[in-house]
Order: structure tokens, then sequence, then C-alpha cells
């Protein structure tokens, strides 16, 4: 496939992946589809590019992860998976539905979903662990992706996860934060003010780069340079528009969370002329390339020793926590401990 073909069947993957969010949401009549098609760009590139996994295997230990942390976009998330290959497109549909699992926000009983999101702010905390995982213990080099919205990084926990990227040099960490301009009732608080975002992320020991959020070369040659970027992590910078693509509703308040009703049909048809699905040849998804060690799945996570406690005596619960841990490394050496500077008085270091 030349890049011109490349460029051309991720452009119009993404108007596919605009429809079906669309859609589902008109089904559910309840959703996010302007705050999904500010990011159809982003996910087309990543899933049917970038990204190395397997749909029918998600939870493949050596494949890239990716975080929604921006959760209330589950359609497309969704929509992007069923399109890999992951489950029938048509089960997209069920979405918000009482006996579905395509819940309005992703939750991890869906195979292809590591960590519930969607509570603002969480998702790039997750997505620091995993790297920091692959980095440190898997010594792989399968890579994590995290997608932010705007408006959740007035959330202070999206820098603490930043301070924490860069300061462990996680340069198998790509954040990709949807800068769409619009909250839930008013503009995010720096709008399109891409130089102040790319400061900030620069400040805090991050490589930042600048795109045009809805090109598909722009993000193309992002991701190839967050892939060769090391020493410190990398956070693409996407200028969109909410509702991008949808006519009439771009870049326009009061659409936040809602479907688009009777708008949607014709805006339906306008995406199916861009995409001519029936001439769409999806690309072949990425093959996993890493490599982890082999876990044994025989090895219990036990106690190595029952507890002896004769009830008689009082004893701390913090130090019973410290023994705990304690038995639980020595009968499994997949056991890992991680403490935050308090190893001295929770007694986590009679693990160390």
């Amino acid at each position: 496939m030349s890049d011109t073909n490349t460029v051309n069947t991720l452009e119009r993957l993404a108007n596919l992946l605009r429809i079906h969010s669309i859609q589902s949401t008109q089904e559910a009549n309840s959703g996010h589809p302007t705050s999904c098609s500010s990011m159809a760009e982003i996910t087309s590139v990543l899933f049917f590019n970038v990204m190395r996994y397997d749909p029918k295997d998600p939870r493949n230990p050596a494949a890239d992860r990716f975080v929604l942390s921006k959760g209330h976009c589950a359609p497309i998330l969704y929509a992007a998976w069923a399109e890999a290959g992951a489950f029938p497109v048509s089960d997209l549909t069920n979405l918000r539905k009482i006996n579905s699992d395509l819940e309005g926000h992703p939750t991890p009983r869906l195979n292809f979903v590591d960590v519930a999101t969607g509570s603002l702010g969480q998702g790039l905390g997750f997505a620091c662990g995993m790297a920091y995982a692959g980095k440190y213990f898997d010594q792989s080099d399968y890579r994590v992706y995290c997608v932010l919205g705007d408006g959740e990084c007035s959330e202070g926990s999206v820098w603490e996860s930043f301070a924490f990227g860069s300061f462990y040099k996680l340069d198998n960490l790509c954040a990709i934060i949807d800068v769409n301009r619009l909250g839930q009732s008013d503009p995010a608080p720096l709008q399109h003010d891409m130089e102040t975002y790319r400061k900030r992320v620069d400040a805090f020991g991050w490589h930042p780069i600048v795109v045009n959020g809805q090109d598909v070369t722009q993000l193309l040659a992002a991701f190839k340079e967050a892939s060769e970027t090391k020493d410190k992590p990398t956070c693409i910078l996407a200028k969109t528009f909410k509702g991008s693509g949808l006519k009439g509703i771009e870049n326009e308040l009061d659409w936040h969370g809602k479907p688009l009703g009777d708008k949607a049909n014709e805006i339906i048809a306008h995406l199916r002329e861009l995409v001519n699905e029936k001439t769409l040849v999806r690309p072949q998804i990425s093959k996993i390339t890493a490599k982890v060690a082999e876990i044994k799945k025989d090895k219990e996570i036990k106690l190595s020793s029952p507890p002896n406690y004769d009830g008689k005596k009082e004893v701390a619960t913090r130090l019973a926590h410290g023994t705990a841990l304690e038995k639980l490394g020595k009968g499994c050496e997949y056991v890992i401990a991680l403490d935050g500077d308090t190893k001295n008085s929770t007694y986590s270091i009679k693990f160390r």
C-alpha cells in the first residue's frame, strides 16, 4: 500500500468510525458522538497503522497498550475494536443497553479494555503504570498509548502523572491530548492555545509534538517521531474540533453528550460518501513484535506460610500488612510491591 493509499484509507476509516459513533449513540439515545468525532483520525491512525496488537487476543502481554482516558468516548473505542475484528460490528448498536457489556464508559469486563476510565484525569496514571512495568519489569519494547481530553487536563492527577512519566524516563509512553477546544458546558480554559500546552508539557520533561489532529499525515509523522524519542515520554498535542466532520455541529457548543437527533441521517449520508465502504480495503493490523518473559501459569500466588497470630497480643495492622507482603513475595516470584516513600512505616520494607 503506497503512502497516498495509506493516508486515504485511514481518512476513510476515521469517517467510518464517526458513522458508528453516531449510529450507536442514536440507537441508545445517549452518548458523546461529537467528542468521538474529534478523535476519529487519532483512533484510525493508532488502531489501523501504529499499534501492534491481536484483536483475537487483546490481553496478549506483548501487545501495545491503549488507554482511553476520556472514557465518555467509548463508542469510538468500541467501533475501532469492532472494525479491527474483535467482535461483530453489528453489536455496536447494543451500546448502553441493560444486557450489554458495551457500557457508556469502558470497563475491563471487556477483554480489550485494561482499566475502567471516564472518571476524568485517571487514564494517564494507569498508562504510566503500564509503561513503568513494561520498561523496568517486563523489560519489553511494547508501547503504551493514552488519549486524554483537553477538559480533563484541569485535573491535578494528570500533571502528577506527567511528573512521574518524565522522572522515570518512560520513552515507551505516548500521551495524546485531543485539544478540541470545547468542554461540557463552556470552552476549555486554554481553548486552542497550543503554544501554552506545548510549554507546559515541555516543562514537565516530556517531548511535545503539536499537530493538526485531523491531519492523518501529520499524525503518522508524530507517532513515528514518538517511537524514536529516547529517555523521555512523548505528548502529541492534537488541535482538533469537537464534532469534526459533522456539518452544522462542528466546533459548536451545546452538543456535548447528546446524540445528533434529526440531524443524524443527513450527516451519516454525507460521511458514507466519503467512506465509500464498498471499495474500502481494511489494512492489516501490525503484528506484535515485542517479547515478554513467560509467566508460569501454575505458579500460585499464596502466602509462604499461614498467619500465626495467637490472638492474645495486639499487632499493628501495618505490621501485619508488611508481614503478609513478605510471605507473598517468598511464595511467588511474580509478586511486585510498590510503595510511595512509606515503606519504613507500612512495613513494606520487609518485602524488599
